[in-house]
Order: structure tokens, then sequence, then C-alpha cells
């Protein structure tokens, strides 16, 4: 499997579960590494909103390097 692979999708899950975090957790009771102790509701959710979908592009990244190369040899 290739580096960017597994990069990747490493990278996939680790956004996805700090997008868990934003949506479970109150903005004050955020850990100390994670960006987003605005108290207001609407900040809480884009910084959510967002880590999802850089979660969800690093998947789709990982889908379209494991695919088959066009390179004709």
């Amino acid at each position: 499997m290739n580096f960017k692979i597994l990069i990747s999708v490493f990278l996939g899950i680790l956004f996805v579960i700090v997008a868990i975090l934003y949506f479970v957790e109150p903005a004050s009771s955020l850990p100390a590494f994670i960006p987003g102790h605005d108290t207001t509701l609407i900040h809480h959710y884009k910084h959510g909103l967002g880590t999802l979908i850089l979660g969800i592009g690093c998947f789709v990244f990982a889908w379209f390097q494991s695919g088959k190369s066009s390179k004709k040899e």
C-alpha cells in the first residue's frame, strides 16, 4: 500500500474523530489542543463541519490514489 494512502486514511480518521468531538462536546469542554473554545454555538458547529469536510476529503483522496493507474507501460 502506498504511503500517501496510509497517511490520508489516518488523517481522515483523526479529522472525523475531532469533528465528532465538536458536535458532542460543548465548547467549554473541548480539550486545550483543539481550537474552538468560542462560546457561540454557530462557530462551534462551523469548526465541526469544516473538520468533517477535511476528513471526508482525506478519504476521497485516498480512494482516488488507490485506483488503477492510467499509465500505459
